[in-house]
């Protein structure tokens, strides 16, 4: 048994769940993982059981529940600063938990729009003029860390701050959607989601979640 353990929801649909776990994959700690179905009749007390907010994800360790992604990347960050969760200077520390906690906090017509779905595609739909705003915004970022920050590291693989970290977690749902509802990107953009999805820890999780075997059919558009 792992000293760690990671409650989430299903792969294919659970956006913050992919956060939290990545978080956990980019520490590089050895954990186990628990996946509770979510929208059955019994999903609910099997959350309880481990998260005392009821939502999912949550770490588990040594007796204590982590829960909230943002939560569990700094948790994890005091146990193992070496993995770099968060970039090493301070300026690129705060502009990374800046974008971060606003993923957390915004984009609502994305989230509302354009659920995640990774088995699925549906090119065209859910492009409202809100969710054109919210993508207009997340790509401004992007481009904005790419240009201020990357090329400062001596590690630049494509990702937001250089080396693969917290912030670039806290997008990887969106760069999911992006693709299951074929966003036309700028050439930046496109290439960030490029490097996302070739990640290793993100086709470990993208491979998961085609081969699982629930259904939420309110994340079903078709």
């Amino acid at each position: 048994m792992a000293e760690f353990t990671v409650v989430i929801g299903n792969k294919n649909y659970s956006s913050w769940s992919l956060r939290g776990w990545l978080m956990a994959r980019i520490a590089n700690i050895d954990f186990d993982e628990i996946v509770i179905p979510l929208d059955r009749p019994e999903t609910q007390a099997a959350i309880r059981k481990h998260s005392p907010s009821g939502r999912l994800p949550v770490l588990l360790h040594r007796g204590l529940a982590v829960w909230d992604s943002l939560a569990i990347a700094e948790y994890l960050n005091d146990m193992k600063p070496e993995a770099g969760l968060w970039p090493p200077s301070a300026a690129a520390r705060a502009h990374a938990r800046s974008i971060s906690a606003e993923m957390h906090s915004s984009f609502p017509d994305l989230r509302n729009s354009m659920p995640m779905n990774i088995r699925a595609s549906y090119p065209g739909m859910g492009m409202t003029t809100g969710t054109r705003a919210d993508i207009e915004r997340i790509t401004s970022l992007w481009r904005d860390c790419r240009k201020r920050f990357a090329g400062a590291f001596q590690k630049d693989d494509g990702f937001l701050f250089g080396a693969f970290g917290a912030a670039d977690a806290m997008f990887a749902p969106v760069v999911t959607r992006f693709k299951t509802y074929g966003v036309t990107l700028d050439t930046d953009a496109d290439a960030y989601c490029t490097a996302v999805l070739g990640h290793p820890a993100m086709k470990e999780w993208i491979d998961a979640a085609q081969h699982e075997p629930w259904l939420i059919d309110s994340y079903e558009l078709k």
